[in-house]
């Protein structure tokens, strides 16, 4: 499945700079096109489903309050 996002580009210095408009993601590169293919890529891991290393489980936690 693909999904259409909206990037804002400009140029820092010799670098050019690609932001993702949706999602607070933001890449570089050399030329614009190797910003946008960078924050394609930022884009795909930051939206891949987490595979967890070992099974979640549930546990309790016990906190002490304090009486004020």
């Amino acid at each position: 499945m693909k999904q259409l996002f909206h990037a804002s580009i400009w140029q820092e210095g010799k670098w050019f700079v690609a932001q993702c408009l949706e999602i607070d993601i933001a890449s570089q590169g050399e030329t614009k096109e190797d910003a946008i293919i960078n924050l394609s890529e930022a884009l795909e891991l930051y939206l891949e489903k987490p595979t967890p290393t070992i099974k979640p489980y549930m546990q309790t936690v016990e906190v002490e309050l304090s009486a004020t």
